[in-house]
């Protein structure tokens, strides 16, 4: 996961805020987050929603490839865990 800093001041601060204030949506950071989906599909990022969960799935598999590579996740036979939880 990112993060990413952005100041707003001006019309795009007084509209996030509003946003909020009328129940829009519950934080800032929600309504921003929205934004940026709707700028996504307003200007076709991904061709689908289907491509847009393939992109998800291929960066989630690469994530845990390397914290099983670094250690930090550790990866566990069939029969480790038939042992670890006592099954036959």
């Amino acid at each position: 996961m990112s993060e990413t800093l952005v100041r707003l001041e001006g019309a795009p601060e007084i509209v996030l805020e509003k946003l909020t204030r009328l129940g829009l949506f519950k934080t800032k950071t929600e309504a921003i987050r929205a934004a940026i989906m709707g700028l996504g599909k307003d200007y076709k990022v991904f061709n689908s929603m289907q491509d847009l969960e393939d992109e998800l799935v291929v960066r989630k598999v690469a994530r845990i490839h390397e914290e099983i590579k670094s250690g930090k996740r550790k990866v566990f036979t069939e029969e480790e865990v038939k042992k670890k939880y006592g099954f036959k």
